[in-house]
């Protein structure tokens, strides 16, 4: 095993650059991720897997083509663009974009810029066995490393794609039913409207559904909550909304 020594390394400024760099992300069609539980659900799903760069043992066998380097730790500390860096940083191809709508209920998140948010989403979406996740124009990178570790490995198991505007509106050009999440004038209790093989979308805390993509929805809903609360935080509310898809 090839050990380096040195953050001037190649690799080491490429890993460093695909943690920084969203442009530079999608020019060399991979991303960067952290950790020893990434690292194995990345192996489990089936990622393609190019590089590994790690300072400790690797406890379980990876795919023969993966490169897999030595170094200290402090160089890992160095090139991870996260707080509390791990002992492993690796990269994957991003997979080829495909259609993933194919019956069952579906998340549209509009505009949403947290990258926890929208990692915890993509993980609770994987929990209740939603049949994807789309991603707006205007919604954090899904694979910003932030949003890569905020969903704990469903990024490897859950189908979730990046969208524009006219993708999004060719899915409902095919029929597809949207739903909207709103607090706004019209909208109907969750538990009033069907949700099943529908795409769901969810809006930013501050501004909302966009108005391109509300204008796309058949119906809104709102989840009931205290008069004395203005809103719930946008992964809360789509827990409970995905809940209440699962449950119809």
């Amino acid at each position: 095993m090839e050990k380096i020594t040195s953050r001037r390394n190649p690799l080491c400024v490429h890993f460093k650059k695909l943690g920084m760099s969203r442009a530079y992300r999608y020019s060399c069609g991979e991303f960067l991720c952290d950790g020893m539980k990434l690292l194995k659900e990345a192996e489990r799903g089936g990622a393609e897997i190019v590089a590994v760069l790690t300072s400790n043992h690797i406890p379980f066998p990876l795919p023969i083509e993966t490169k897999v380097y030595l170094t200290d730790e402090s160089i890992i500390h160095a090139l991870s663009p996260l707080k509390n860096a791990q002992s492993v940083l690796f990269t994957c191809r991003i997979p080829k974009s495909y259609d993933t709508f194919d019956g069952g209920s579906m998340i549209l998140l509009d505009g949403l810029q947290d990258p926890g948010n929208v990692g915890t989403i993509i993980r609770t979406a994987n929990a209740f066995g939603i049949g994807g996740v789309i991603l707006s124009e205007g919604c954090a990178d899904l694979y910003n490393p932030k949003t890569i570790r905020a969903t704990m490995g469903a990024l490897f198991k859950q189908p979730s794609i990046m969208m524009n505007q006219s993708e999004i509106k060719r899915l409902k050009e095919r029929g597809i039913r949207f739903v909207g999440a709103s607090v706004g004038e019209g909208s109907k209790d969750i538990t009033e409207v069907r949700l099943k093989d529908s795409i769901i979308v969810i809006g930013s805390e501050g501004a909302g559904i966009s108005g391109a993509i509300l204008a796309l929805c058949d119906e809104q809903i709102k989840i009931p909550i205290s008069p004395d609360c203005e809103s719930l935080n946008a992964a809360v509310a789509a827990g409970v909304i995905m809940w209440c898809a699962r449950t119809e």
